[in-house]
């Protein structure tokens, strides 16, 4: 049993990727293997239109064809039975490099036929961990649920499951003084990293271990 993580923050240490390894523990309590992956350590592009993926009776056929170093992760995924990807919100979606790379990780499973649903070979969880400066409140008004609903549908339809989690009003900063970022105050930000950080941080602890357990009930349900 194993389950890899996905970070699209170029942060290695701060929101997303603690929700990440929170994620990796809580799939590692309940005896999985674990891997995280940085994408912003990763030379690749996104999706290049070449179709590939598609082309009946091509070497590509139902894989993205580019290679590159994003390659062999895609590889790696493949073998994973449960997928956690993580970002911020940046522009209101995920950075550049997450949709990059979930244009390679997804679209080459998309089908255009009729009968067929999906090319990908299981089911398994994928879910999605997203933080964010903006207010619970804001998170509405932004109509950033349409975005998680989106990501969540392809998920489901390609990958048979998925749910997400999303932290908002993060800690930006180490310290606030240095930014011009008036509009926060610290002592509320750094109240809301200790006491519902920790909470989020549970969270996704609880999905890491529920999407292993899921994937022992369909192992042993076979």
């Amino acid at each position: 049993m194993k389950m890899i993580a996905i970070n699209g923050s170029p942060r290695k240490k701060w929101n997303t990727a603690t929700l990440l390894e929170k994620a990796l523990e809580g799939a590692a309590s309940e005896g999985a293997e674990t891997e995280l992956i940085n994408l912003y350590d990763l030379d690749f592009k996104g999706c290049k239109s070449c179709f590939s993926c598609k082309e009946k009776g091509g070497k590509s056929f139902a894989r993205c064809s580019i290679k590159d170093e994003l390659t062999p992760v895609l590889e790696r995924l493949e073998d994973a039975d449960a997928v956690i990807l993580g970002s911020p919100i940046y522009l209101g979606n995920s950075t550049g490099e997450m949709r990059s790379f979930m244009e390679r990780y997804i679209f080459p499973y998309i089908t255009y036929s009729i009968d067929i649903q999906t090319y990908y070979p299981k089911n398994i969880p994928v879910g999605y961990i997203y933080t964010m400066n903006i207010t619970e409140d804001l998170f509405e008004a932004f109509g950033l649920r349409k975005v998680i609903e989106l990501n969540e549908n392809f998920a489901k339809r390609i990958f048979g499951y998925s749910e997400s989690l999303y932290s908002t009003n993060t800690y930006q900063f180490d310290d606030y003084s240095k930014y011009v970022a008036d509009k926060y105050d610290p002592v509320e930000k750094a109240k809301r990293r200790k006491e519902v950080f920790p909470q989020d941080c549970q969270k996704a602890f609880d999905m890491g271990a529920r999407f292993v357990k899921r994937q022992k009930d369909l192992e042993a349900n076979k």
